[in-house]
Protein backbone atom coordinates (compact mmCIF):
# COMPACT_ATOMS: atom_id res chain seq x y z
CA UNK A 1 0.00 0.00 0.00
CA UNK A 2 1.35 3.66 -1.24
CA UNK A 3 1.43 6.40 1.58
CA UNK A 4 1.05 8.73 -0.97
CA UNK A 5 -3.10 8.65 -1.28
CA UNK A 6 -4.20 12.69 -2.10
CA UNK A 7 -5.31 13.83 -5.54
CA UNK A 8 -3.33 15.97 -7.79
CA UNK A 9 -5.81 17.76 -9.30
CA UNK A 10 -5.97 21.42 -9.84
CA UNK A 11 -6.98 24.35 -7.71
CA UNK A 12 -9.97 25.75 -9.47
CA UNK A 13 -13.41 24.08 -8.65
CA UNK A 14 -14.65 24.73 -12.29
CA UNK A 15 -11.98 21.70 -13.58
CA UNK A 16 -13.30 19.54 -11.47
CA UNK A 17 -15.71 16.67 -13.74
CA UNK A 18 -19.04 16.06 -13.16
CA UNK A 19 -20.05 13.34 -10.61
CA UNK A 20 -21.82 11.51 -13.11
CA UNK A 21 -19.06 10.87 -15.67
CA UNK A 22 -16.50 8.55 -15.11
CA UNK A 23 -15.59 8.11 -11.50
CA UNK A 24 -18.91 7.76 -8.80
CA UNK A 25 -18.83 9.08 -5.70
CA UNK A 26 -18.85 6.01 -3.21
CA UNK A 27 -21.23 6.03 -0.15
CA UNK A 28 -18.92 7.41 2.40
CA UNK A 29 -16.75 8.96 0.31
CA UNK A 30 -15.47 12.63 0.59
CA UNK A 31 -15.96 15.41 -2.11
CA UNK A 32 -13.50 17.62 -0.72
CA UNK A 33 -10.38 19.19 -3.01
CA UNK A 34 -7.48 17.15 -2.29
CA UNK A 35 -9.99 13.81 -2.00
CA UNK A 36 -9.41 13.84 1.87
CA UNK A 37 -11.97 14.52 4.51
CA UNK A 38 -13.57 17.52 4.16
CA UNK A 39 -13.10 18.36 7.96
CA UNK A 40 -9.18 17.17 7.61
CA UNK A 41 -9.11 19.88 4.77
CA UNK A 42 -10.61 22.74 6.20
CA UNK A 43 -13.08 23.14 3.57
CA UNK A 44 -15.71 22.99 6.95
CA UNK A 45 -14.89 24.57 9.78
CA UNK A 46 -13.92 22.30 12.84
CA UNK A 47 -15.92 21.80 15.44
CA UNK A 48 -15.68 24.06 18.35
CA UNK A 49 -14.27 27.32 16.22
CA UNK A 50 -15.49 30.62 16.78
CA UNK A 51 -15.31 32.53 13.98
CA UNK A 52 -16.15 29.44 11.56
CA UNK A 53 -17.21 31.91 8.29
CA UNK A 54 -13.93 33.71 9.24
CA UNK A 55 -11.93 30.50 8.94
CA UNK A 56 -13.94 29.07 5.93
CA UNK A 57 -12.07 32.04 4.00
CA UNK A 58 -8.70 31.21 4.61
CA UNK A 59 -6.75 29.41 1.65
CA UNK A 60 -5.95 25.23 2.37
CA UNK A 61 -2.84 25.24 4.06
CA UNK A 62 -3.36 21.96 5.66
CA UNK A 63 -1.63 19.04 3.99
CA UNK A 64 -2.56 16.43 2.39
CA UNK A 65 -1.01 14.10 4.39
CA UNK A 66 -2.47 10.38 5.32
CA UNK A 67 -0.68 8.79 7.76
CA UNK A 68 -0.35 4.83 8.28
CA UNK A 69 -1.03 4.34 12.04
CA UNK A 70 -0.77 1.05 13.90
CA UNK A 71 -3.76 1.48 15.82
CA UNK A 72 -4.32 -0.60 18.88
CA UNK A 73 -7.47 -2.19 19.82
CA UNK A 74 -10.31 -0.32 20.93
CA UNK A 75 -10.81 -0.70 24.47
CA UNK A 76 -14.28 -2.13 26.08
CA UNK A 77 -16.44 0.74 26.92
CA UNK A 78 -17.44 1.18 30.79
CA UNK A 79 -20.46 -0.81 31.58
CA UNK A 80 -23.89 0.87 32.15
CA UNK A 81 -26.32 -0.57 34.93
CA UNK A 82 -29.23 -1.84 33.62
CA UNK A 83 -32.39 -4.14 34.56
CA UNK A 84 -30.67 -7.55 34.93
CA UNK A 85 -31.98 -9.64 31.13
CA UNK A 86 -33.43 -12.50 31.28
CA UNK A 87 -30.16 -15.57 30.74
CA UNK A 88 -31.21 -17.95 28.92
CA UNK A 89 -29.30 -21.12 30.40
CA UNK A 90 -29.40 -23.13 26.90
CA UNK A 91 -25.96 -23.32 25.67
CA UNK A 92 -24.92 -21.69 23.15
CA UNK A 93 -22.89 -24.07 20.42
CA UNK A 94 -20.00 -23.14 20.47
CA UNK A 95 -17.99 -20.80 18.04
CA UNK A 96 -16.21 -20.94 15.36
CA UNK A 97 -12.54 -20.32 16.29
CA UNK A 98 -11.15 -16.84 15.01
CA UNK A 99 -8.82 -16.13 13.09
CA UNK A 100 -5.69 -15.47 15.34
CA UNK A 101 -4.90 -11.41 14.69
CA UNK A 102 -1.66 -10.41 14.29
CA UNK A 103 0.33 -10.01 17.30
CA UNK A 104 1.73 -6.57 18.66
CA UNK A 105 3.69 -5.98 21.02
CA UNK A 106 2.83 -3.57 24.04
CA UNK A 107 5.64 -1.00 22.76
CA UNK A 108 3.63 -0.52 19.19
CA UNK A 109 0.50 -0.31 20.90
CA UNK A 110 2.01 2.49 22.86
CA UNK A 111 3.13 4.37 20.61
CA UNK A 112 0.74 3.84 17.74
CA UNK A 113 -1.58 5.25 20.74
CA UNK A 114 0.57 8.60 21.25
CA UNK A 115 0.91 9.01 17.27
CA UNK A 116 -3.20 9.06 17.24
CA UNK A 117 -3.55 11.53 19.89
CA UNK A 118 -0.61 13.63 18.23
CA UNK A 119 -2.75 13.60 14.58
CA UNK A 120 -5.96 14.42 16.32
CA UNK A 121 -4.46 17.31 18.72
CA UNK A 122 -2.89 18.66 15.22
CA UNK A 123 -5.89 18.71 13.17
CA UNK A 124 -7.58 20.92 16.01
CA UNK A 125 -5.11 23.41 16.05
CA UNK A 126 -3.59 25.52 12.77
CA UNK A 127 0.25 24.87 14.28
CA UNK A 128 1.98 22.05 11.97
CA UNK A 129 3.10 19.06 13.97
CA UNK A 130 6.18 17.16 12.89
CA UNK A 131 4.90 14.05 11.84
CA UNK A 132 6.02 11.19 14.20
CA UNK A 133 8.55 8.91 13.25
CA UNK A 134 7.30 4.90 11.69
CA UNK A 135 8.70 2.21 14.00
CA UNK A 136 11.39 0.45 11.97
CA UNK A 137 9.73 -2.74 11.70
CA UNK A 138 5.91 -2.72 12.26
CA UNK A 139 4.89 -5.74 14.06
CA UNK A 140 3.06 -7.27 11.01
CA UNK A 141 6.27 -7.01 9.14
CA UNK A 142 8.26 -8.67 12.36
CA UNK A 143 5.78 -11.59 12.59
CA UNK A 144 6.27 -12.19 8.80
CA UNK A 145 10.28 -12.26 9.82
CA UNK A 146 9.95 -14.81 12.55
CA UNK A 147 7.67 -17.16 10.08
CA UNK A 148 10.24 -16.53 7.71
CA UNK A 149 12.95 -17.65 10.11
CA UNK A 150 10.95 -20.62 11.56
CA UNK A 151 10.28 -21.75 7.94
CA UNK A 152 14.16 -21.31 7.30
CA UNK A 153 15.11 -23.22 10.89
CA UNK A 154 12.17 -26.46 9.53
CA UNK A 155 14.15 -26.83 6.79
CA UNK A 156 17.21 -27.08 8.17
CA UNK A 157 16.06 -29.48 10.76
CA UNK A 158 14.50 -31.50 7.84
CA UNK A 159 17.62 -31.61 5.78
CA UNK A 160 19.64 -32.52 9.67
CA UNK A 161 16.92 -35.62 10.03
CA UNK A 162 17.57 -36.80 6.41
CA UNK A 163 21.68 -36.80 6.59
CA UNK A 164 21.19 -38.11 10.03
CA UNK A 165 18.84 -40.83 8.35
CA UNK A 166 21.29 -41.39 6.09
CA UNK A 167 24.18 -41.93 8.53
CA UNK A 168 21.82 -44.07 10.63
CA UNK A 169 20.89 -46.64 7.59
CA UNK A 170 24.71 -46.73 6.73
CA UNK A 171 25.42 -47.94 10.32
CA UNK A 172 22.70 -50.27 10.63
CA UNK A 173 24.35 -51.65 7.00
CA UNK A 174 27.24 -52.21 8.34
CA UNK A 175 25.89 -53.86 11.45
CA UNK A 176 24.23 -56.09 9.91
CA UNK A 177 27.17 -57.12 7.60
CA UNK A 178 29.37 -57.93 10.66
CA UNK A 179 26.31 -59.77 12.39
CA UNK A 180 26.10 -61.93 9.27
CA UNK A 181 29.52 -63.01 8.99
CA UNK A 182 29.11 -63.92 13.02
CA UNK A 183 26.39 -66.33 11.92
CA UNK A 184 28.31 -67.82 8.91
CA UNK A 185 31.23 -68.28 11.92
CA UNK A 186 28.52 -69.53 14.55
CA UNK A 187 27.22 -72.24 11.80
CA UNK A 188 30.48 -74.13 12.09
CA UNK A 189 30.49 -74.08 15.88
CA UNK A 190 27.12 -74.50 16.95
CA UNK A 191 24.59 -77.44 17.18
CA UNK A 192 22.04 -77.61 14.36
CA UNK A 193 18.92 -76.80 16.71
CA UNK A 194 21.23 -73.62 18.52
CA UNK A 195 22.49 -72.51 14.72
CA UNK A 196 18.65 -72.58 13.50
CA UNK A 197 16.99 -70.65 16.10
CA UNK A 198 20.07 -67.94 15.87
CA UNK A 199 19.74 -67.41 12.29
CA UNK A 200 15.78 -66.99 12.57
CA UNK A 201 16.67 -64.34 15.28
CA UNK A 202 19.38 -62.73 13.37
CA UNK A 203 16.59 -62.57 10.41
CA UNK A 204 14.42 -60.74 12.37
CA UNK A 205 16.71 -58.22 13.40
CA UNK A 206 17.56 -57.48 9.67
CA UNK A 207 14.40 -57.77 8.44
CA UNK A 208 13.62 -55.27 11.30
CA UNK A 209 16.43 -52.56 9.99
CA UNK A 210 14.64 -53.09 6.27
CA UNK A 211 11.67 -52.34 7.15
CA UNK A 212 12.18 -49.43 10.08
CA UNK A 213 15.72 -48.06 9.48
CA UNK A 214 18.20 -48.06 12.23
CA UNK A 215 15.80 -45.73 13.97
CA UNK A 216 13.16 -48.79 14.45
CA UNK A 217 16.01 -51.07 15.44
CA UNK A 218 17.35 -48.63 18.25
CA UNK A 219 13.49 -48.58 19.48
CA UNK A 220 14.04 -52.28 19.20
CA UNK A 221 16.66 -52.48 21.14
CA UNK A 222 15.33 -50.08 23.98
CA UNK A 223 12.44 -52.16 23.92
CA UNK A 224 14.40 -55.50 24.52
CA UNK A 225 12.85 -56.70 21.55
CA UNK A 226 16.41 -57.88 19.63
CA UNK A 227 18.09 -61.02 20.49
CA UNK A 228 21.33 -59.96 23.02
CA UNK A 229 23.99 -60.77 19.92
CA UNK A 230 22.60 -57.63 17.60
CA UNK A 231 21.74 -55.49 21.27
CA UNK A 232 25.17 -56.49 22.30
CA UNK A 233 26.54 -54.96 18.70
CA UNK A 234 24.56 -51.71 19.13
CA UNK A 235 26.04 -50.93 22.81
CA UNK A 236 29.30 -49.73 21.49
CA UNK A 237 31.72 -50.15 18.61
CA UNK A 238 35.04 -49.06 20.72
CA UNK A 239 38.47 -51.05 20.37
CA UNK A 240 41.93 -50.14 22.21
CA UNK A 241 44.96 -49.95 20.17
CA UNK A 242 47.44 -51.77 22.98
CA UNK A 243 49.51 -54.80 22.30
CA UNK A 244 50.64 -55.30 25.51
CA UNK A 245 47.21 -54.62 28.06
CA UNK A 246 47.66 -53.65 31.65
CA UNK A 247 47.52 -56.86 33.51
CA UNK A 248 47.07 -60.94 33.33
CA UNK A 249 43.49 -61.92 33.73
CA UNK A 250 41.85 -65.57 32.75
CA UNK A 251 38.97 -65.70 30.62
CA UNK A 252 36.59 -68.81 30.06
CA UNK A 253 34.60 -69.24 26.77
CA UNK A 254 32.19 -72.29 27.35
CA UNK A 255 31.89 -74.98 24.80
CA UNK A 256 29.89 -74.38 21.89
CA UNK A 257 30.07 -70.50 22.27
CA UNK A 258 29.05 -68.06 19.09
CA UNK A 259 32.12 -65.57 18.25
CA UNK A 260 29.22 -62.72 19.66
CA UNK A 261 29.24 -65.05 22.74
CA UNK A 262 32.94 -64.65 23.12
CA UNK A 263 33.07 -60.97 22.12
CA UNK A 264 30.30 -60.27 25.25
CA UNK A 265 32.67 -62.69 27.94
CA UNK A 266 35.72 -60.87 26.88
CA UNK A 267 34.20 -57.43 26.56
CA UNK A 268 32.75 -58.13 30.05
CA UNK A 269 36.41 -59.38 31.34
CA UNK A 270 37.64 -55.91 29.82
CA UNK A 271 39.88 -57.69 27.06
CA UNK A 272 38.46 -55.86 23.96
CA UNK A 273 36.89 -52.80 23.82
CA UNK A 274 33.45 -53.93 22.83
CA UNK A 275 31.67 -57.34 20.61
CA UNK A 276 31.64 -55.36 17.88
CA UNK A 277 35.16 -55.23 17.60
CA UNK A 278 36.34 -58.44 18.69
CA UNK A 279 34.05 -59.82 15.44
CA UNK A 280 34.93 -57.50 13.02
CA UNK A 281 39.39 -58.55 14.23
CA UNK A 282 38.18 -62.31 14.29
CA UNK A 283 37.51 -62.10 10.17
CA UNK A 284 36.54 -65.87 10.06
CA UNK A 285 39.47 -66.99 12.44
CA UNK A 286 38.59 -70.59 13.91
CA UNK A 287 38.73 -70.12 17.92
CA UNK A 288 37.94 -73.10 20.50
CA UNK A 289 36.50 -72.88 23.91
CA UNK A 290 38.42 -72.81 26.69
CA UNK A 291 40.36 -70.77 29.07
CA UNK A 292 42.98 -68.32 28.04
CA UNK A 293 45.47 -65.89 29.98
CA UNK A 294 45.10 -62.67 28.62
CA UNK A 295 45.64 -59.46 29.24
CA UNK A 296 42.95 -56.23 30.03
CA UNK A 297 43.03 -53.50 27.71
CA UNK A 298 44.29 -55.13 24.32
CA UNK A 299 43.22 -54.55 20.92
CA UNK A 300 40.77 -56.51 19.39
CA UNK A 301 42.98 -58.26 16.72
CA UNK A 302 45.65 -58.71 19.34
CA UNK A 303 43.09 -60.93 21.34
CA UNK A 304 42.52 -63.24 18.15
CA UNK A 305 46.01 -63.48 17.53
CA UNK A 306 46.69 -64.87 21.02
CA UNK A 307 43.44 -67.48 21.01
CA UNK A 308 44.73 -68.90 17.72
CA UNK A 309 46.92 -71.09 19.36
CA UNK A 310 47.55 -72.98 22.33
CA UNK A 311 50.15 -70.22 23.88
CA UNK A 312 47.75 -68.90 26.17
CA UNK A 313 45.37 -71.58 26.76
CA UNK A 314 45.18 -72.79 30.28
CA UNK A 315 42.68 -75.19 32.16
CA UNK A 316 42.93 -77.80 29.05
CA UNK A 317 43.21 -81.33 30.70
CA UNK A 318 43.47 -84.55 28.76
CA UNK A 319 42.98 -87.85 30.50
CA UNK A 320 44.41 -90.62 28.80
CA UNK A 321 42.61 -94.43 29.08
CA UNK A 322 44.39 -96.41 31.44
CA UNK A 323 46.03 -94.17 33.91
CA UNK A 324 45.68 -94.26 37.64
CA UNK A 325 44.83 -91.47 40.14
CA UNK A 326 48.56 -91.56 41.23
CA UNK A 327 51.74 -91.31 38.81
CA UNK A 328 53.12 -94.70 37.61
CA UNK A 329 57.06 -95.93 37.69
CA UNK A 330 57.40 -98.76 34.71
CA UNK A 331 60.46 -101.41 34.47
CA UNK A 332 62.03 -99.01 31.47
CA UNK A 333 61.88 -96.19 34.21
CA UNK A 334 59.26 -94.21 32.46
CA UNK A 335 56.53 -92.42 34.53
CA UNK A 336 53.20 -92.00 33.14
CA UNK A 337 51.52 -89.24 34.74
CA UNK A 338 48.98 -89.76 36.99
CA UNK A 339 45.41 -87.75 37.02
CA UNK A 340 46.20 -85.92 39.92
CA UNK A 341 49.52 -84.71 38.00
CA UNK A 342 47.61 -84.12 34.94
CA UNK A 343 44.99 -81.99 36.61
CA UNK A 344 47.98 -79.86 38.45
CA UNK A 345 49.73 -79.21 35.24
CA UNK A 346 46.97 -78.06 33.14
CA UNK A 347 45.67 -75.40 36.11
CA UNK A 348 49.38 -73.98 37.06
CA UNK A 349 49.19 -70.66 35.49
CA UNK A 350 51.26 -67.79 36.90
CA UNK A 351 49.04 -64.36 36.80
CA UNK A 352 50.42 -61.04 37.44
CA UNK A 353 53.83 -62.31 39.24
CA UNK A 354 51.34 -65.11 41.43
CA UNK A 355 51.64 -68.58 41.04
CA UNK A 356 47.46 -70.06 40.97
CA UNK A 357 46.01 -73.61 40.16
CA UNK A 358 45.68 -76.60 42.29
CA UNK A 359 48.74 -79.04 43.47
CA UNK A 360 49.03 -82.87 43.15
CA UNK A 361 48.72 -82.79 47.14
CA UNK A 362 45.52 -80.76 47.48
CA UNK A 363 43.82 -82.93 44.96
CA UNK A 364 44.52 -86.02 47.21
CA UNK A 365 43.23 -84.29 50.10
CA UNK A 366 40.30 -83.17 48.93
CA UNK A 367 39.76 -86.89 47.96
CA UNK A 368 40.54 -88.38 51.10
CA UNK A 369 37.98 -85.97 53.00
CA UNK A 370 35.74 -83.98 51.01
CA UNK A 371 31.77 -85.65 51.18
CA UNK A 372 30.01 -87.53 48.58
CA UNK A 373 28.06 -84.32 47.68
CA UNK A 374 31.66 -82.49 47.98
CA UNK A 375 32.93 -84.40 45.45
CA UNK A 376 29.55 -85.04 42.98
CA UNK A 377 30.06 -88.68 43.35
CA UNK A 378 27.18 -90.48 41.36
CA UNK A 379 24.15 -92.41 42.88
CA UNK A 380 25.56 -95.76 42.52
CA UNK A 381 28.86 -95.43 43.78
CA UNK A 382 28.24 -93.88 46.86
CA UNK A 383 27.83 -97.37 48.83
CA UNK A 384 31.45 -98.20 47.53
CA UNK A 385 32.78 -94.88 48.02
CA UNK A 386 31.73 -94.84 51.50
CA UNK A 387 33.27 -97.91 52.87
CA UNK A 388 36.94 -96.37 52.04
CA UNK A 389 37.20 -93.17 54.25
CA UNK A 390 40.45 -91.40 53.78
CA UNK A 391 41.69 -92.80 51.27
CA UNK A 392 42.07 -91.13 47.82
CA UNK A 393 41.39 -94.54 46.03
CA UNK A 394 38.08 -94.80 47.05
CA UNK A 395 37.50 -91.80 43.64
CA UNK A 396 40.01 -94.18 41.50
CA UNK A 397 38.22 -94.80 38.53
CA UNK A 398 35.44 -92.15 38.58
CA UNK A 399 36.97 -89.63 36.69
CA UNK A 400 36.87 -90.87 33.18
CA UNK A 401 39.52 -90.49 29.98
CA UNK A 402 38.92 -87.71 27.74
CA UNK A 403 39.30 -83.82 26.99
CA UNK A 404 38.13 -80.99 29.29
CA UNK A 405 38.73 -77.99 27.45
CA UNK A 406 38.14 -75.53 30.64
CA UNK A 407 38.97 -76.23 33.96
CA UNK A 408 39.17 -73.16 36.68
CA UNK A 409 43.00 -72.67 37.93
CA UNK A 410 41.31 -70.06 39.87
CA UNK A 411 38.76 -73.01 41.69
CA UNK A 412 39.64 -74.80 44.19
CA UNK A 413 40.69 -78.96 44.45
CA UNK A 414 37.50 -79.72 45.81
CA UNK A 415 35.39 -77.97 43.05
CA UNK A 416 37.62 -79.12 40.24
CA UNK A 417 37.42 -82.88 41.50
CA UNK A 418 33.38 -82.49 41.56
CA UNK A 419 33.43 -80.89 38.10
CA UNK A 420 35.27 -84.29 36.96
CA UNK A 421 33.56 -86.37 38.31
CA UNK A 422 29.94 -85.31 37.84
CA UNK A 423 31.35 -84.89 34.13
CA UNK A 424 32.64 -88.23 33.89
CA UNK A 425 29.37 -89.86 35.48
CA UNK A 426 27.28 -88.38 32.58
CA UNK A 427 30.45 -89.96 29.76
CA UNK A 428 29.79 -93.09 31.67
CA UNK A 429 26.35 -92.72 31.13
CA UNK A 430 26.17 -91.68 27.85
CA UNK A 431 28.20 -94.99 26.94
CA UNK A 432 25.79 -96.71 28.43
CA UNK A 433 26.25 -97.86 31.72
CA UNK A 434 23.11 -96.72 33.33
CA UNK A 435 20.70 -98.55 30.58
CA UNK A 436 19.13 -101.71 30.43
CA UNK A 437 20.77 -104.62 28.96
CA UNK A 438 23.47 -104.96 31.25
CA UNK A 439 24.20 -108.96 30.77
CA UNK A 440 26.72 -109.44 33.60
CA UNK A 441 24.87 -109.94 36.54
CA UNK A 442 26.90 -107.44 38.50
CA UNK A 443 26.01 -103.58 40.08
CA UNK A 444 27.21 -100.71 37.81
CA UNK A 445 29.59 -99.55 39.90
CA UNK A 446 30.97 -103.51 39.63
CA UNK A 447 30.82 -103.17 36.03
CA UNK A 448 33.10 -100.19 35.99
CA UNK A 449 35.68 -102.05 38.43
CA UNK A 450 35.48 -104.90 35.73
CA UNK A 451 35.93 -102.63 32.86
CA UNK A 452 38.87 -100.97 34.40
CA UNK A 453 40.53 -104.39 34.67
CA UNK A 454 40.33 -104.92 31.00
CA UNK A 455 41.64 -101.67 30.53
CA UNK A 456 44.81 -102.78 31.64
CA UNK A 457 45.06 -105.98 30.46
CA UNK A 458 44.90 -105.46 26.37
CA UNK A 459 46.71 -103.59 24.63
CA UNK A 460 44.65 -103.98 21.01
CA UNK A 461 40.90 -103.05 21.27
CA UNK A 462 39.38 -106.04 19.01
CA UNK A 463 40.61 -108.23 22.30
CA UNK A 464 38.57 -106.51 24.81
CA UNK A 465 35.46 -108.57 24.52
CA UNK A 466 37.02 -111.98 24.70
CA UNK A 467 39.36 -110.29 28.36
CA UNK A 468 35.51 -109.18 29.36
CA UNK A 469 34.34 -112.66 29.14
CA UNK A 470 37.09 -114.43 30.64
CA UNK A 471 36.50 -112.16 33.62
CA UNK A 472 32.98 -112.79 33.80
CA UNK A 473 33.76 -116.63 33.30
CA UNK A 474 35.82 -116.90 36.07
CA UNK A 475 33.63 -114.90 38.77
CA UNK A 476 30.55 -116.86 37.73
CA UNK A 477 33.16 -120.22 38.56
CA UNK A 478 34.10 -118.27 41.98
CA UNK A 479 37.87 -118.68 40.87
CA UNK A 480 40.51 -116.02 41.16
CA UNK A 481 40.99 -113.12 38.25
CA UNK A 482 44.76 -113.55 39.19
CA UNK A 483 45.31 -110.49 36.84
CA UNK A 484 48.53 -108.70 37.16
CA UNK A 485 46.93 -105.68 36.29
CA UNK A 486 45.52 -105.47 39.67
CA UNK A 487 48.59 -106.39 41.68
CA UNK A 488 50.41 -103.68 39.75
CA UNK A 489 48.00 -101.52 40.90
CA UNK A 490 49.62 -100.96 43.86
CA UNK A 491 53.31 -102.11 43.37
CA UNK A 492 56.23 -99.07 43.31
CA UNK A 493 57.05 -100.37 39.90
CA UNK A 494 54.45 -101.71 37.16
CA UNK A 495 55.69 -104.81 35.62
CA UNK A 496 53.36 -107.18 33.08
CA UNK A 497 55.94 -110.28 34.31
CA UNK A 498 54.44 -110.23 37.74
CA UNK A 499 57.02 -112.23 40.29
CA UNK A 500 58.54 -111.66 43.53
CA UNK A 501 57.09 -110.19 46.34
CA UNK A 502 53.96 -108.68 43.84
CA UNK A 503 52.18 -111.96 43.86
CA UNK A 504 52.13 -112.07 47.65
CA UNK A 505 51.85 -108.51 48.18
CA UNK A 506 48.62 -108.40 51.16
CA UNK A 507 46.39 -105.89 49.61
CA UNK A 508 42.68 -105.53 48.85
CA UNK A 509 43.79 -104.93 45.42
CA UNK A 510 45.73 -108.11 44.91
CA UNK A 511 43.36 -110.83 42.95
CA UNK A 512 46.21 -113.34 43.26
CA UNK A 513 45.49 -113.01 47.23
CA UNK A 514 41.16 -111.96 46.72
CA UNK A 515 38.32 -113.55 45.29
CA UNK A 516 36.25 -111.61 43.00
CA UNK A 517 36.49 -107.82 42.25
CA UNK A 518 38.85 -105.23 43.92
CA UNK A 519 37.07 -102.36 46.12
CA UNK A 520 37.58 -99.96 43.50
CA UNK A 521 38.62 -99.85 39.99
CA UNK A 522 42.23 -99.36 39.01
CA UNK A 523 42.50 -97.13 36.60
CA UNK A 524 40.33 -94.60 34.18
CA UNK A 525 38.11 -96.89 32.12
CA UNK A 526 37.51 -95.95 28.01
CA UNK A 527 34.15 -96.02 26.06
CA UNK A 528 35.66 -99.54 24.51
CA UNK A 529 36.57 -101.26 27.48
CA UNK A 530 33.22 -100.43 29.02
CA UNK A 531 30.83 -101.26 26.09
CA UNK A 532 32.86 -104.71 25.40
CA UNK A 533 31.78 -105.52 29.22
CA UNK A 534 28.39 -104.88 29.20
CA UNK A 535 28.07 -106.73 26.49
CA UNK A 536 30.68 -109.78 26.43
CA UNK A 537 30.29 -112.31 23.29
CA UNK A 538 29.45 -115.90 24.34
CA UNK A 539 32.84 -118.18 25.07
CA UNK A 540 34.46 -120.50 27.45
CA UNK A 541 37.46 -119.05 27.93
CA UNK A 542 39.14 -118.66 31.03
CA UNK A 543 42.94 -118.01 30.56
CA UNK A 544 44.74 -115.29 28.24
CA UNK A 545 48.04 -114.29 27.63
CA UNK A 546 50.06 -111.62 25.78
CA UNK A 547 53.06 -113.08 23.68
CA UNK A 548 55.23 -110.79 22.34
CA UNK A 549 56.33 -106.77 22.27
CA UNK A 550 53.60 -105.92 19.99
CA UNK A 551 50.97 -107.27 22.27
CA UNK A 552 49.37 -110.47 20.45
CA UNK A 553 46.96 -112.05 22.75
CA UNK A 554 45.86 -116.19 23.11
CA UNK A 555 42.59 -117.13 24.74
CA UNK A 556 42.90 -120.78 26.81
CA UNK A 557 39.67 -122.86 28.02
CA UNK A 558 41.95 -124.80 30.56
CA UNK A 559 45.11 -123.97 32.24
CA UNK A 560 46.69 -127.03 30.07
CA UNK A 561 46.16 -125.25 26.96
CA UNK A 562 47.02 -122.49 29.16
CA UNK A 563 50.89 -123.33 30.28
CA UNK A 564 51.41 -124.49 26.44
CA UNK A 565 50.84 -120.87 25.30
CA UNK A 566 52.65 -119.28 27.91
CA UNK A 567 55.77 -120.53 26.50
CA UNK A 568 55.38 -119.41 22.96
CA UNK A 569 55.93 -115.72 25.46
CA UNK A 570 58.89 -117.11 27.15
CA UNK A 571 60.37 -118.48 23.77
CA UNK A 572 60.12 -114.67 22.57
CA UNK A 573 61.64 -113.32 25.45
CA UNK A 574 58.65 -111.49 26.27
CA UNK A 575 58.54 -113.52 29.80
CA UNK A 576 61.03 -114.92 31.70
CA UNK A 577 59.10 -116.22 35.08
CA UNK A 578 58.33 -119.96 34.74
CA UNK A 579 60.24 -120.19 31.37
Amino acid sequence: MSDDMGATGSDDKNDQPAPSTRHRTRRGQSTGQSGAPAWMTGEIPAVGDDDASAEAEKPNVTPNVVKRVERPAAKAAEPVEAPEPVVDETPDPEPEPAPAAPVVSDEAAKQAEADAAAAVAALASDEPVDEPAAPATPAWHADHDDAEEAEKQAKKDDADAKKADKEDKKAAKKAAKAEKKAAAADADEMPGRGRGKKLVLVAAALVAVLVVGYGGLKVANRQGWLPASVSNLMKNKKDYSDTTGSEDVLVTIPANSSLTNMGAILEEAGVVGSTHAFILASDGTALSAGVYKLRKGISAKTAVKMMSGTEHRVGRLVVPEGVQLENKKGVDRKTTPGVFDLIADATSVELNGKKVGVTTEQLEQAAKTASADELGIPSWARDAVAKLPGDYRRIEGLIAPGTWEAVNPEASAQEILNQLISDSARRYESWGLTKAGNKTKLSLYEVLIAASINEREVRHPEDLPKVARVILNRLAKDQRLEMDSTTNYTAAETNIDVHGENYKADTKWNTYKIFGLPPTPIATVGEGALKAMLDPPPGNWLYFLTVDKDGKTLFSENFDEHVRKRQIACENKFLKTGC
